[in-house]
């Protein structure tokens, strides 16, 4: 959610700062802010509500706030309404506003999360004479900070440290402190923070992206743990203050893959890079025709020790395992449930102590997967984490990690992590069935011919994508879209109706074709888009048939089906045809006219693409 950058070194501190904040833009914001100290004078800080820009012209692209130590920070607001007041960075000292100017205080800080018991710790602070000019919680901790390393004057580490013990909540923290020029210290819990150093400089970002092009060796700092940033070095610490070791992780992304490279949007870009996050994540996972799990610790044996499934996720990932669930079961015919992260740590869980829980995220810090990970290790059963982020807190505590090769995904609408996520379930699939004599070697290997043609058939869709652009102007004013399909076609309808609806506004929904008649048909009115993906041919006729009762009521019908399905176009108003491949992994290719057709609409509706309001892309918070 909100994104924290951090600079020491020997370059102006405030430029690196504004820089590293327009990388983590996409991760959502209403607000944003600096704090930058030059040698031993005071911090100055300064913010804006609004857009970066706001604050880059503010500060003159940095350059009117010298010096070369800083920290800055981009809100996405929760406690307090989003104004130039509540932005961060926070300040101890008692000014009714610190929007601009030299701040007398001893402690300056940015955080990422939310601290659950801020009303119980702010009254204990009004009652030492603490006054607050915000309604946020961050002021809060960073006063917080600030009464234990005045009261028992102690050094920030001790003092950041008896702030850990006494907060509930995530929070990923930096502090500035008066007495130590130079230095950063930053904590973190549950919300994601990482530390790069190169020669005489450290940076610290929420996010890869943000430093990538400064450094691509990070630390990760671990839960409950808090470290001091110093130019070129990092020392960590344990709650008890004790300093603990820890390597360095070299980071393998491609600079430019974080840049738009001549697209209009990251988006765009991303979409066109499906092809090849398969093929890299294929790649990883195939070795001489073979699948393997080798270096994720899975074994044929434990493919055959568990009894059931259950996929937990959230968003888009949640879909990939809607998809996985259907080929699991038919493929390998062991029971799968899909869980949404949010509702799996909330209910009573009846789990047989030998079953998988496979959490599948992205950016590997999503806040209710990594509380159900968490949920799932607590009642002793076994975890399998599929996510693109290495080092990321998801992959460090799961027993067994599957990493996706995706690359730094920019844009807030997930395109290519959710088709390579889909290429790792597939693999895991294919293996399972094998392992437990549901396949025989003839189909694994044809199976397997299928997966490796996937990213040549995704750059066919694309080489296409003009009549898909024609027909996204055509309904960019819709208010209203459905999605239908079935079996798998139904899981593919449920990302193709997230993706409109998070990035054009218009209402969508996605349905399984035969539930049309109880209820939903009632909302089809006389030109209301209706999308069929038929890609399962088993069920097209059926789901044709529920299309045409909408036809029959005014609806316009799209379909996406394979080639070959030519009498579709009798039924149906708009047809577009996707290479043939094996009907499990049709969802691969159908997917991508549904993205492409969600990016032409807000394209056509003058949106903000890569940044759909009100949304961020890592949920790093409850």
């Amino acid at each position: 959610m909100c994104g924290i950058v951090g600079y020491t070194g020997n370059h102006e501190a405030a430029p690196i700062l504004l820089d590293g904040l327009s990388k983590l833009e996409y991760r959502g914001y209403d607000s944003a802010g600096l704090a930058v100290r030059n040698g031993t004078a005071l911090a100055e800080v300064v913010k804006a509500t609004g857009k970066l820009r706001n604050l880059a012209e503010k500060t003159d692209n940095g350059h009117s706030l010298p010096g070369t130590c800083g920290i800055g920070h981009t809100r996405w607001a929760t406690h307090g309404e989003p104004n130039q007041i509540n932005a961060h960075p926070h300040v101890s000292g008692n000014a009714k506003s610190s929007a601009s100017g030299s701040v007398e205080s001893e402690v300056v800080g940015v955080h990422n999360g939310i601290i659950e018991n801020f009303d119980e710790l702010k009254q204990k602070l009004l009652n030492h004479g603490y006054h607050f000019y915000s309604s946020t919680d961050t002021e809060v901790v960073i006063k917080l900070v600030d009464y234990y390393y005045k009261k028992y004057k102690i050094g920030p580490v001790d003092a950041i440290n008896r702030m850990m013990v006494r907060v509930r909540g995530s929070y990923a923290l930096a502090f500035m402190f008066k007495d130590y020029p130079g230095e950063i210290y930053v904590a973190r819990k549950d919300s994601p923070l990482i530390i790069g150093v190169s020669d005489g400089e450290s940076y610290l970002a929420s996010d890869v992206p943000a430093i990538l092009k400064y450094t691509r060796n990070v630390y990760y700092i671990g839960n409950r743990e808090c470290a001091r940033v110093t130019p070129g070095s990092v020392s960590f610490f344990d709650l008890n203050g004790d300093e603990i070791q820890k390597e360095t992780v070299q980071i393998t992304w491609d600079a430019e893959a974080a840049e738009k490279g001549g697209f209009e949007h990251f988006m765009i870009k991303e979409i066109h890079e499906q092809p090849k996050a398969v093929r890299d994540t294929l790649n990883s996972l195939i070795k001489e025709n073979k699948i393997s799990f080798e270096t994720a610790g899975i074994t044929n044996e434990f493919l055959k020790s568990f009894s059931s499934i259950h996929i937990v996720a959230c968003g888009s990932a949640w879909h990939v395992g809607m998809v996985s669930q259907y080929l699991i079961e038919d493929m390998a015919e062991i029971p799968v449930r899909v869980e949404l992260a949010s509702e799996f740590r909330y209910r009573k869980l009846l789990l047989d102590k030998n079953a998988l829980v496979i959490v599948i995220s992205q950016s590997g810090e999503t806040a209710d997967s990594l509380a159900a990970l968490r949920t799932a290790k607590e009642k002793g059963i076994k975890t399998l984490a599929v996510v693109n982020v290495l080092g990321s807190t998801i992959a460090r505590e799961a027993d067994m990690v599957l990493y996706t090769l995706a690359g730094p995904e920019i844009a807030v609408a997930t395109t290519k992590a959710y088709s390579a996520q889909l290429a790792a379930m597939y693999c895991l699939s294919i293996q399972v069935a094998l392992v437990r004599g549901k396949i025989d070697t003839n189909d694994y290997e044809r199976l397997i011919c299928e997966l490796n043609a996937l990213p040549d058939k995704m750059e066919r869709i694309l080489e296409d994508k003009e009549r898909i652009q024609w027909f996204s102007a055509k309904y960019a004013n819709a208010h209203d879209i459905f999605f239908i399909g079935r079996g798998l076609d139904y899981a593919i309808s449920l990302e193709g109706s997230l993706k409109m609806k998070e990035i054009s506004y218009i209402h969508s929904e996605a349905y399984a074709a035969g539930e049309l008649k109880h209820g939903t048909i009632s909302l089809i009115e006389e030109n209301t888009l209706v999308i069929g993906v038929l890609t399962q041919k088993e069920l097209i006729e059926k789901t044709v048939s529920n299309m045409a009762e909408c036809k029959a009521r005014g609806a316009y019908l799209m379909g996406v089906t394979g080639y070959g399905n030519y009498s579709i176009e009798d039924a149906v108003n708009f047809t577009i045809y996707i290479p043939k491949t094996d009907p499990h992994f049709a969802g691969s290719l159908a997917v991508i006219p549904l993205q492409l057709l969600a990016y032409y609409t807000s394209v056509a509706k003058g949106l903000d693409v890569d940044k759909p309001r009100n949304l961020a892309k890592s949920v790093t918070v409850e």
